[in-house]
């Protein structure tokens, strides 16, 4: 199929394989809409297909992630069909068997020059075990493999933390706290670059242009995470042959809606802050 070239200016690609997952945090930013939406997904195969199609400049990488994507059944045949020349990402809580994975998946996968780890493993402390989750961090660090834990700092999660970071500095692994999005005890937490662009009671219409190309499930192509998560207007799919990127801005009438995370401010892939997936114009 043709190629699909990227914009210059695009900074992340998210393929969701599922949104299920084999955990259920209670502050899981999907829970917004739910998880069990029985929304249908490609194939692996399919997915190999659609991916491939992807051109980019420069090390941007293709981040597998959900939900949980290690849990979609063509999970290895994804990682090992896609182009050598692909960068790929992994956004996972390591609920899988380490060894296993290393007999599978070679870690020159996720080699790319980024200044992060390729694979990067969610620590929630109310559903997973520390040592344990530190312990298969450490076998796929020791065997090559870029990695790295990272945990929400989610107010009930606080007190977890200085322990998770001793051990990972024990062991040699990079660990690091995420923002926590959303509301907490009647307080908004997370810092945006829109005021009044979530959990807002009003509602405005406005302009936005994304900087990302996001993949659900079943391979339809959304705007930003509140389109694919609610299934609302894809602008095409990634098994169209027709499909290329319109680089525009386009109508929305969901703002104060918005899914935090393609409001909040963040690091870019260079690890620059002050990066916002989206940009909006004419807020009234």
């Amino acid at each position: 199929m043709p190629s699909i070239n990227l914009p210059k200016h695009y900074n992340y690609i998210g393929a969701f394989l599922s949104l299920s997952c084999n955990l259920s945090c209670s502050y899981c930013i999907n829970h917004l809409v739910g998880l069990d939406q029985r929304r249908k997904h490609l194939s692996g195969a399919e997915w190999v297909e659609g991916l491939n199609r992807i051109q980019t400049e420069g090390p941007l990488p293709i981040s597998l992630q959900g939900g949980e994507p290690s849990i979609h059944k063509g999970f290895i045949e994804i990682l090992n069909g896609l182009r050598k020349d692909l960068n790929v990402d992994l956004l996972t809580n390591l609920q899988f068997d380490p060894h296993k994975f290393m007999d599978l998946v070679d870690p020159e996968r996720f080699k790319r020059d980024l200044p992060y780890p390729s694979i990067r493993v969610s620590y929630h402390p109310e559903t997973m075990d520390l040592a344990e989750t530190v312990n298969k961090v450490k076998i796929l660090h020791d065997n090559g493999y870029s990695i790295g834990l990272f945990t929400v700092a989610h107010p009930d999660a606080l007190e977890y933390i200085p322990a998770a970071e001793q051990a990972c500095e024990e062991n040699g692994i990079l660990f690091k706290t995420k923002e926590f999005l959303g509301e907490h005890n009647g307080k908004l937490h997370g810092t945006y670059h829109y005021e009044g662009s979530v959990f807002s009671k009003e509602v405005k219409t406005v302009n936005c242009k994304t900087s990302e190309l996001l993949i659900s499930p079943e391979g339809h192509i959304y705007r930003c995470h509140h389109d694919l998560y609610n299934k609302i207007t894809p602008v095409g799919h990634i098994l169209d042959p027709k499909f290329q990127i319109d680089d525009i801005f386009r109508e929305c009438t969901y703002f104060g809606k918005c899914n935090p995370c393609d409001v909040k401010r963040k690091n870019n892939r260079f690890q620059n802050f002050g990066h916002c997936s989206v940009e909006i114009q004419d807020i009234e």
